[in-house]
């Protein structure tokens, strides 16, 4: 009889253990990266070292080389790291950080993109893009550089395209962010094919160059520079809001944004 308790016991342990190992998986898939919790962060310290620290090359390998440092035209802030979208005259400052191999980042745009654009286009806030490349880092790989080098090509053309561009690369996002689709610079071309009139000259060349990978480095920097998190973080006038529905990688819904917004700009 004590011998089935033992083994009844050692049977439950294992579960336990087993249970809590794919709750820290789990961590470092998702929440650590959207949340940004204390926990999530150590999490993702531990596993690449140097998260946490701010220190440079945390985003990955770095593909700039010798090439000289190009500001893409339409940027705004230090070294431009900002990419704003939207009425100069709004009153209002959406502030959105993504990272474009994040799975829940591309929820928040497959399902409320079209909406922080055309709340833009109307002028209740103006969009302020800023960027981290930290999955790279942390799964290895070239998809969040590369991309966001694309996305810099794309608002070098105009706001217009690069909105455009943002959100034809999440509606294609790859399931999980361990998989490195947008490391393919024909991928990023092709679906650079969506967007009409993105394909110029330049916007070619600037992808398969890798002409902006400076301005790529200095922009994730500023992300660890920031003090933030994780990704996607947003703010309205420097308030926190919560895009995540908590189910998935699913947004909250339109209806439910649009409440949350207005319900801000009152109080």
């Amino acid at each position: 009889m004590a011998k089935k308790d033992d083994l009844r016991r050692e049977a439950r342990e294992r579960l336990k253990a087993e249970r809590e190992a794919e709750v820290r998986r789990a961590r470092l898939r998702g929440r650590l990266v959207v949340g940004g919790s204390v926990v999530a962060v150590l999490a993702l310290a531990v596993g690449v070292g140097v998260y946490a620290a701010g220190a440079p090359g945390n985003s990955g390998e770095s593909e700039a080389g010798d090439k000289p440092f190009v500001r893409p035209a339409n940027t705004s802030g230090k070294d431009g790291a900002v990419v704003p979208y939207g009425r100069a005259d709004a009153k209002h400052t959406l502030t959105m950080w993504l990272d474009p191999r994040c799975p829940y980042c591309a929820g928040a745009e497959q399902g409320l993109g079209k909406t922080f654009k055309e709340q833009a286009d109307a002028g209740t806030y103006r969009i302020e893009y800023r960027f981290a490349t930290f999955l790279d880092g942390a799964l290895g790989g070239k998809g969040s550089k590369r991309a966001l080098n694309a996305l810099g090509a794309a608002v070098n053309e105009s706001p217009e395209k690069f909105m455009d561009y943002l959100q034809v690369l999440y509606a294609n996002h790859p399931a999980e962010e361990k998989d490195d689709k947008f490391g393919s610079t024909a991928t990023l071309l092709e679906l650079a094919d969506q967007v009409p009139g993105l394909r110029t000259p330049a916007f070619n060349k600037a992808v398969k160059e890798l002409t902006y990978m400076p301005w790529v480095d200095k922009v994730g920097q500023a992300f660890y520079e920031s003090g933030e998190k994780g990704t996607p973080a947003v703010y309205l006038d420097g308030r926190k809001l919560e895009v995540s529905s908590g189910d998935g990688i699913k947004s909250i819904t339109v209806d439910a944004w649009r409440k949350l917004v207005g319900d801000t700009l009152k109080s």
